[in-house]
């Protein structure tokens, strides 16, 4: 896709006729019994249950409904909520029981079987190569990908430019992302870290109770939840990369399901599109283990007067400890943005230990 000059889909036209298409056939095949092989509805929507998750989905399914009001009043979808094993186990870090597509792996089957029709995923979650028979069909407009850094009682924030220095010497620091530990620890190697899981509002408990002096959270999802307030520092980009796919809300159907897949093209935001493609690629060149802290962020720098925008796709490999660091910055055309990945992922794996991306 030519992200730099392709054209916006006019989602009321594109939804208009599916859905139209749609009733047509579900009064069709209420007529004729002949054509049950017809698309029913409600189309059944896969999620996780997290309440994330679920303001995540439906607000979604606002997207479809507000370009399409005749979808809402045909009642055309039903949330199916679907526990997976990410969510089972909040013990133990997710390379401990798995590693990859573990707030997946019961969605993805449950697409697969035909029990749903189309899934909603927050991106940083999805694995870079989907199961055989399901693509990425459509990404949402990107909400905030920073991080942020949430204080214990007692603690007063620092400068932006010093965020960490809030934290005293040999702080605790509740955390389950490798990324994020490896770049705290990168300059501050004092600082102590103990695993912390759960939704948000377990996370923000915890530390309350003074379980940890600090921890780090993804901005958007505090924004989605109407909980940005909770927010002590917000981090620069470029004091804490964040990871591939933060903030984008991404949706997976079957290859063969045509008909959701122009549906879900037509709502698709093609800049979350471009940085989310630069930055998968980048994450799957390096194709490290969840052990790895893998950091990717790309965004659209505007161009002058009658210029196309730039991609500017910083990425960066680190070890668990801290003690290496490797950051890189590439910038190219939006239509590129899978080779600038690819190739800013190469170049970084060529310059980084080996033991790095061992399993």
């Amino acid at each position: 896709m030519d992200f730099a000059r392709s054209p916006v889909p006019d989602p009321s036209s594109a939804l208009q006729k599916v859905a139209a298409e749609a009733a047509a056939r579900q009064k069709q095949g209420l007529q004729r019994p002949e054509t049950h092989h017809r698309r029913q509805l409600p189309l059944r929507v896969g999620t996780r249950a997290s309440p994330l998750a679920l303001v995540q989905t439906r607000a979604f399914l606002t997207v479809l409904t507000r370009f399409c009001p005749v979808l809402r009043d045909m009642g055309a979808f039903q949330e199916h909520q679907i526990s997976t094993t990410g969510d089972q186990v909040q013990n133990r870090r997710l390379a401990e029981i798995g590693g990859k597509g573990l707030f997946a792996k019961e969605i993805h089957d449950a697409l697969s079987d035909g029990r749903i029709d189309f899934a909603v995923h927050s991106l940083k979650d999805l694995e870079t190569t989907l199961p055989p028979g399901l693509v990425l069909a459509c990404t949402l407009r990107r909400e905030d990908a920073r991080d942020v850094l949430i204080l214990g009682p007692g603690l007063e924030k620092a400068e932006a430019s010093d965020p960490f220095a809030a934290l005293p010497r040999d702080a605790l620091v509740g955390c389950a992302s490798v990324r994020r530990q490896a770049q705290m620890l990168h300059v501050r190697p004092d600082l102590r870290f103990g695993l912390l899981r759960g939704n948000v509002q377990t996370r923000l408990d915890k530390l309350a109770a003074r379980q940890c002096d600090a921890t780090l959270l993804a901005l958007a999802g505090l924004r989605r939840l109407g909980m940005e307030d909770r927010a002590d520092v917000v981090l620069d980009p470029e004091i804490m990369v964040p990871a591939a796919g933060q903030g984008i809300v991404g949706v997976t159907v079957r290859e063969s399901d045509v008909e959701l897949r122009e549906l879900l093209a037509a709502i698709e935001d093609y800049e979350a599109r471009a940085v989310a493609t630069a930055e998968r690629a980048l994450l799957a060149e390096l194709d490290g283990s969840c052990r790895t802290p893998i950091g990717g962020y790309a965004r659209l720098v505007p161009g002058g007067p009658g210029q196309d925008p730039t991609l500017r796709l910083t990425g960066l490999v680190a070890r668990e400890d801290g003690s290496f660091l490797l950051r890189r910055v590439a910038t190219g055309a939006p239509a590129d943005a899978e080779r600038l990945g690819r190739e800013l992922g190469h170049s970084l794996r060529a310059d980084s230990p080996s033991d790095i991306f061992a399993d």
